[in-house]
């Protein structure tokens, strides 16, 4: 079932700390547009139901990834597109929709999400690396 749109974003507003919905609403488009790009099929799919449909549009209709990104160059990434970001502030910008994005996933399909993305995303989904 997806997870409402208000209970998404005030999730996201809540541990990106920001001060209106709008800048949540913000970070989580782009952040959700990037991660669409990498990845594919039903994983893809699949996140995108468990999301408040106007978030399943922007992951089902990503951006266009030329290859792979990092882990710090998917925060730079971010950083380019949301306007006075810097990378510190797009770590906690993406740390924040991710985290949310991986609650409304539950387990099995975050792990899955996780095995499409190159290594070192488990901190940006708000779980701890595993060895």
């Amino acid at each position: 079932m997806a997870m409402r749109s208000e209970t998404f974003l005030a999730q996201v507003q809540e541990r990106g700390e920001y001060s209106t919905p709008q800048a949540a609403e913000r970070a989580a488009r782009t952040v959700l547009a990037l991660l669409g790009a990498h990845l594919v099929g039903e994983v893809r799919a699949e996140l995108a139901a468990r999301l408040p449909e106007s978030f399943a549009l922007i992951l089902l209709n990503p951006l266009r990834a030329t290859e792979p990104l990092p882990p710090e160059r998917f925060l730079r990434a971010t950083a380019a597109w949301i306007e006075g970001a810097s990378e510190q502030t797009a770590a906690s910008d993406v740390r924040a929709v991710l985290s949310v994005a991986a609650e409304a996933a539950g387990e099995d399909l975050t792990n899955r999400v996780l095995l499409q993305l190159p290594p070192g995303y488990d901190l940006l989904f708000g779980r701890p690396q595993h060895p």
